[in-house]
């Protein structure tokens, strides 16, 4: 199976579902047809990003959305 790619955009508007509108992760990502774990991520990292981390603080933890 080819692994698929998602914008930044993509990234971050599936997180903000999470984020501001206060979906489930888990709705959230049947609703952008996207796996549990990878939303589970992109939620982190767009939290740690309003927190004002920088990747270089979060290593370990993944790309950032802007990446």
């Amino acid at each position: 199976m080819k692994r698929r790619n998602f914008s930044p955009e993509f990234k971050s508007e599936s997180a903000q579902l999470v984020v501001d509108q206060n979906y489930t992760v888990s709705d959230a990502a049947k609703t952008m047809d996207v796996g549990l774990s990878t939303m589970t991520k992109w939620v982190r990292q767009l939290r740690d990003e309003r927190q004002g981390k920088t990747p270089k603080e979060i290593i370990g933890r993944g790309v950032a959305l802007t990446d």
